[in-house]
């Protein structure tokens, strides 16, 4: 009984002693299934994928500050010109008007590439490369929530269609129960008091039924947001402690190295600390080279047509003295950030060790509350069977039975939820140790490798395309 640790199994255990119940139906979805749905469909997930996939694009922005810039200027027009000239070496002055049109067009090109910005590039460089691997940390972050969390919703439809069957079969038995209490009650051997309290246990059956019917659609809702499909019939699911470590002290080494909270916050402060070199950078002299081209063309009225060029190579520094004192506040801010991006690793730092030790107590609860509620079953059971027993000779009143009826309904509910607990537990402690992942528990989909997208645009010089072709 202890060795099956399984949603499916407790429906059988919690089922199999209420009369008239057949064999249940064949199971189709599994939770591996519902596992590999979420990794590849779910909204969430692919909204980050599609968030680092724009996050890597920092790189070449950044990378462009080494490249040359080029640009290519025209005009062209019609101009018109008409000078009056006034003379006054004569008397009366005379004036003389000289008037006509020109064409003018002009070609040039610009090179400026840039030889020194006081590391500005380089720092931009590393702080987008440290971006990237953050979002990395927080796409995995994302992964490891979204897997918990289409774990849980089905484990929730499991334990909430186990809990619907248990609570109709349950009105199934309330009801033989009143039948059989008013026969009894034509026949003299019980008053209308008992009679009403079947009624009223059977009324309270229905109420419950309600409930559990509500709380049914509630997770099919949940199960259809998060997995993405409508759910079929779910079989058991197991834990998945193989992938866990096995001592507390172990799964808070593991989680405080690895855990993706930890590792982003990592990055994060490596960003912010590019980000001060690059602040600073504004007070160093910036050197550039600089190449311009020109070609002028002129036609005039008469008929002349003038042709000019201009060509030049120039060099140029540029020493920032003071620029208002922008760039001074910009460096302290920057200090001021990292700062925070310091503190808070240590605060995910303490954040992923209570985590851990929450998960692993209540892995340990679940698993002892379900040799617990299992107990109680069993005890339950045989509490039923023996108040019926004396109900028979007189012993016992028909609130009795009923009152061990509901105590019986209680712990097979209880079994039911224990072993969701178990299986929810588990999942969650793998997840807060940071190990839960597609790769790890062996999901039969393509895994998403971030790098590809990386190494298709790292090194990009041109070109709108995204890599699949938008």
């Amino acid at each position: 009984m202890r060795g099956r640790l399984s949603i499916g199994w407790s429906v059988g255990a919690a089922l199999a002693v209420l009369p008239a119940i057949g064999a249940l139906p064949a199971l189709a979805d599994t939770l591996e299934a519902a596992l590999t749905q979420t990794y590849v469909n779910n909204p969430t997930l692919n909204a980050q994928r599609a968030l680092v996939r724009a996050t890597d694009e920092n790189v070449p922005q950044a990378l462009s500050g080494y490249r040359p810039r080029v640009s290519i200027t025209a005009t062209a027009g019609e101009q018109s010109a008409s000078t009056t000239t006034k003379s006054t070496s004569t008397n009366p002055a005379t004036y003389s008007t000289l008037s006509g049109y020109n064409s003018p067009v002009s070609v040039g090109a610009t090179i400026t590439q840039t030889l020194f910005n006081g590391f500005q590039t380089a720092n931009r460089t590393r702080q987008a490369e440290a971006q990237v691997l953050a979002a990395r940390e927080n796409l995995r972050a994302t992964e490891q929530s979204t897997l918990l969390n289409a774990a849980t919703a089905y484990m929730n439809l499991l334990r909430d269609t186990a809990l619907l069957d248990l609570q109709r079969r349950n009105v199934e038995v309330l009801q033989e129960q009143l039948r059989q209490t008013r026969d009894r009650f034509n026949v003299g051997e019980v008053t209308r008091t008992d009679v009403a309290q079947s009624e009223s246990s059977l009324a309270a059956g229905r109420s419950a039924v309600l409930t559990a019917e509500s709380n049914y659609k509630t997770s099919v809702a949940v199960y259809r947001q998060v997995i993405g499909v409508d759910p079929g019939k779910l079989a058991a699911a197991s834990p998945v402690d193989r992938y866990s470590p096995t001592s507390l002290a172990t799964a808070i080494s593991t989680g405080s190295a690895i855990h993706p909270s930890i590792t982003a916050a990592q990055f994060n402060i490596d960003t912010a600390l590019q980000a001060v070199k690059v602040a600073e950078g504004a007070l160093y002299p910036t050197v550039g080279l600089q190449g311009n081209f020109t070609k002028n063309y002129l036609s005039t009225s008469t008929l002349t047509t003038m042709e000019a060029y201009n060509a030049s190579v120039l060099g140029t520094l540029t020493i920032p003295v003071y620029q208002g004192g922008s760039e001074y506040s910009l460096i302290r801010q920057s200090k001021e950030t990292l700062g925070q991006r310091r503190i808070e690793l240590d605060t995910a730092r303490e954040q992923v060790r209570q985590t851990i030790v929450q998960s692993w107590g209540q892995l340990e609860a679940a698993k002892g509350n379900i040799e617990a509620t299992t107990a109680q079953v069993q005890s339950s059971e045989i509490a039923l069977n023996g108040v019926r027993e004396e109900a028979r000779v007189g012993q016992r009143t028909t609130l009795d039975v009923l009152n061990a009826q509901q105590t019986l309904v209680n712990a097979r509910a209880s079994l039911v939820t224990a072993q969701r607990d178990r299986v929810v537990a588990s999942y969650s402690l793998l997840a807060a140790v940071g190990r839960l992942s597609a790769q790890v528990l062996g999901l039969r989909a393509p895994t998403y490798n971030p790098k590809v997208h990386y190494e298709q645009v790292r090194d990009s010089w041109a070109g709108v395309r995204t890599p699949d072709g938008r």
